[in-house]
């Protein structure tokens, strides 16, 4: 369990969550209880909505607190003064071990340094400050969970403030000061609910994108212009490397029993590998 004491990805590890816990307040206390407390779907949808933020911030701080697929650092130090001298340091991103000068060790294929964590990740697709960690080979299944659920609720906040207008309640007992509270409380949720919603909807196909062509973030600015061929492979082998072998429909729970992905381990280690 890891967690990176950066003060920007703090600020949004509490924005983050600030958000969710205004969402289920005003979804509970001012939608729920202001225009259904007459219907039978009022407990089914208290129900719902809870269990779409259990899941959002489960997976969230699988992300935060996941190891990323950080590469172990030598247990004795290295010598590469004459890299540092040189100023060279192979960042290819391609199936040759290479050499980081600032963690002053060998490192795997694909793996690339992140300047916020001062480590090496396999698989680093980018750091991502609202989850305070790198996204990388180990703990990519639960940012993509994350972004998922963030979506649905917003979309289902969205739908519940619709509805209470569409259909308000007609026979709850509110004065004109309460009414006037919802609705302003109501549009401040359409206007979070649409912000982030259209945000990770962004972030989520870039990472679906990524994850269809095999090639992380890092990896695309690096190969830019080159022409770099990876072998054709299926699509469900490549989710299945995100997401873990196991049934897909098990793919949007966070559980780490899931998540045993052969992205990470597809690599040897250093002392088994001839560098």
């Amino acid at each position: 369990m890891t967690f990176i004491r950066d003060p920007c990805g703090i600020v949004c590890l509490v924005i983050t969550y600030g958000a969710v816990a205004y969402a289920d307040y005003v979804v509970l206390r001012w939608i729920i209880l202001q225009t259904m407390e007459a219907s039978i779907w009022a407990p089914l949808h208290v129900i719902l909505f809870n269990t779409t933020v259990f899941l959002l911030c489960m997976s969230h701080l699988k992300a935060v607190l996941s190891d990323p697929g950080r590469v172990p650092l030598p247990a004795n130090r290295l010598d590469f003064s004459d890299l540092h001298t040189t100023g060279k340091n192979n960042n290819s991103g391609g199936s040759e071990w290479t050499v980081c000068t600032r963690c002053e060790t060998y490192r795997p294929p694909r793996a690339h340094h992140c300047r916020t964590c001062k480590r090496c990740i396999r698989r680093m697709d980018h750091h991502c400050p609202w989850i305070n960690n790198c996204v990388g080979g180990r703990n990519q299944k639960f940012f993509l969970q994350f972004l998922f659920y963030v979506g649905l609720l917003s979309l289902y906040s969205i739908s519940l403030v619709a509805y209470s207008f569409i259909y308000p309640c007609t026979t709850c007992n509110v004065s004109t000061l309460e009414t006037q509270t919802r609705m302003l409380h109501s549009v401040i949720l359409l206007l979070e609910s649409a912000l982030f919603g259209l945000f990770v909807l962004a972030i989520m196909v870039d990472q679906l994108h990524a994850i269809l062509h095999d090639e992380t973030a890092v990896e695309a600015v690096q190969m830019k212009g080159k022409d770099v061929q990876r072998p054709r492979r299926r699509r469900c082998h490549l989710f299945a490397e995100v997401f873990g072998r196991g049934h897909p429909m098990c793919w949007l729970l966070p559980c780490t029993s899931f998540a045993s992905s052969q992205r990470y381990y597809d690599t040897p280690l250093l002392s088994s590998y001839d560098v």
